[in-house]
């Protein structure tokens, strides 16, 4: 398969370079934030072992962990995204929607770097 060229993507080098240096960044602060909540969430279990708690702590525990795994299935997938962006700059596709092979508006690309497809696009499916 042959690479597209900067004429097919409309995106220059220069570009590709700094939205990869944005993505591995990104990638790289996630994967931080995971660990450091998972530590945080491992303290939090062995310093509340021994504690006696009421209604009123075990719902704001609850709503506080509801939270945070939303949190972390929304980071889940973001990474997922940001990995297949990373895939596409390497394969020389990165700008090209993963669903219809057209152009993601470099307005788009600029403000979520890991931007597989337009929104409209996502509407549709």
């Amino acid at each position: 398969m042959s690479q597209p060229s900067e004429s097919t993507t409309g995106l220059d080098a220069a570009f590709l370079a700094r939205q990869k240096a944005r993505l591995e960044a990104l990638r790289d602060r996630l994967v931080a934030e995971a660990d450091a909540a998972g530590s945080d969430e491992r303290r939090l279990q062995d310093e509340s072992i021994d504690e006696v708690r009421d209604s009123a702590d075990s719902a704001e525990t609850m709503a506080m962990q509801e939270n945070d795994e939303a949190t972390y299935r929304r980071n889940i997938e973001r990474l997922k995204a940001i990995r297949r962006a990373l895939e596409k700059i390497a394969q020389g596709t990165y700008g090209l929607s993963d669903i219809s092979g057209e152009p993601i508006a470099r307005a788009r690309l600029e403000a979520l770097p890991e931007a597989l497809d337009s929104p409209s696009e996502r509407d549709v499916t």
